[in-house]
């Protein structure tokens, strides 16, 4: 198996989709009966892409169980076994996402055998982990991206807070005062339902003020405002206070590693995370819940998040900064004058059209694809050129573990 394949990917479809943007994205009918969240390509169990060989459907989990050094490359096949060690999505989010985080290797590995032991179902609601894998995941935006990532500075959330509390709860703030960022959340996260509704109510009172009047805060506190409309008395109301708000624009991208509390709010954008679909979630939300593994898991640090841009590494391609050993994300851009010419000594690859078309040739092998085709590029096939006016996202592995490619 060396030969470029087509791939046919599953939609996930949430209730925070959109119904139009991945239907748009692919050029199918829009907008669609239920709205589309998530297009995932790789071999993931839950939703695994299939590949189009000589006229029939193959399941990639399949294909590579077949001829897993050829398509995933010595090193790769090494490092991670017979299956891809990482999970390519386009996400498309109407309507913000839960806050929450994904577990550290060690902690999803104990808790996938803790579930187990206990007789979950891995499919059930209440299940937390659902496979042995951590998830650090890079997001780079297609259109304007709205996301809350990391824990703001705490003078940042003290100087907001005291603001939007009631005098009376400002109790709840003394952790804070203390840099006691772990008790602080865990007493927001605790509180008893009729204090908190009464809270929350208060604070958008003041957060609709702020945000009319304008100044450093009014984008804070409009998202304060609108996540009270669709969440209403749900403690991550208040997250856009304590998280840092993000704005992306198409091209920008985070990368969240392990522990991150976050929640993707609204855009359309590419998502290059480890194989996994682990997820402890703590509000903004109509799932499972568990406020105590969350607060397991989480990183108790606050960080300003850098907003990364692709670095050109190679003529026609530059890559986004990853820390992460079984992913790094980069795009392509051909030109009818520049066409792009791929290294022959490569992993692995997922490529994605976002924009144009054009025609990928390896050897004997001639696609012509346009927005929304994807293919599989087994390591074995060798080097390949991609011409006509294209934009393209590349899911590969780095060269060594941490390390962009070169």
């Amino acid at each position: 198996m060396k030969r470029i394949c087509r791939l046919e990917n599953r939609v996930q479809e949430y209730a925070w989709g959109s119904r139009s943007w991945i239907p748009e994205l692919l050029g199918r009918s829009s907008p669609a009966d239920r709205p589309q969240a998530e297009l995932w390509m790789g071999d993931h169990p839950q939703g695994p892409s299939s590949v189009l060989l000589e006229g029939e459907k193959v399941p990639l989990p399949e294909l590579i169980a077949r001829y897993p050094r050829e398509i995933l490359g010595a090193e790769v096949y090494a490092r991670f076994g017979a299956r891809l060690p990482f999970l390519l999505k386009i996400l498309a989010a109407e309507e913000p996402l839960s806050i929450q985080a994904h577990p550290a290797l060690e902690q999803a590995r104990e808790g996938f055998a803790r579930e187990e032991d206990l007789g979950i179902a891995r499919a059930g609601a209440s299940r937390n982990y659902r496979d042995e894998n951590h998830k650090p995941e890079c997001l780079c935006a297609l259109t304007e991206f709205w996301a809350l990532c990391g824990f703001r500075p705490v003078a940042e959330m003290l100087d907001l807070l005291r603001i939007l509390l009631p005098a009376a709860d400002h109790e709840l703030l003394d952790p804070l005062e203390k840099g006691a960022l772990r008790l602080f959340f865990a007493g927001l996260i605790g509180l008893e339902t009729k204090r908190r509704v009464r809270l929350i109510r208060a604070a958008v009172t003041d957060a609709t003020r702020i945000a009319a009047d304008g100044g450093a805060e009014a984008l804070t506190c409009t998202w304060i405002v609108e996540l009270q409309k669709r969440h209403p008395g749900d403690f991550g109301v208040l997250a856009p206070a304590f998280l840092n708000l993000i704005r992306l624009s198409p091209g920008q991208a985070i990368a969240l590693p392990a522990g991150e509390l976050h929640a993707y709010l609204r855009g359309l954008g590419v998502e290059l995370m480890s194989n996994s679909d682990n997820v402890l979630r703590g509000g903004l939300t109509r799932k499972h819940v568990d406020p105590a593994e969350l607060l397991r898991v989480l990183r108790f640090d606050s960080r300003d998040v850098e907003v990364l841009e692709a670095v050109p590494h190679r003529p026609g391609e530059a890559a986004y900064s990853s820390e992460a050993d079984e992913f790094v994300l980069s795009t392509i851009r051909s030109s009818p004058r520049r066409p792009f010419l791929s290294q022959g000594d490569h992993g692995v690859e997922i490529l994605f059209c976002s924009a144009g078309k054009g025609t990928l040739r390896q050897k004997e092998s001639v696609f012509r694809f346009g927005r929304g085709a994807s293919f599989l590029v087994p390591a074995a096939g060798g080097g390949y050129e991609i011409d006509g006016e294209a934009t393209l996202y590349k899911a590969a592995v780095p060269a060594g573990p941490g390390r962009a490619p070169e």
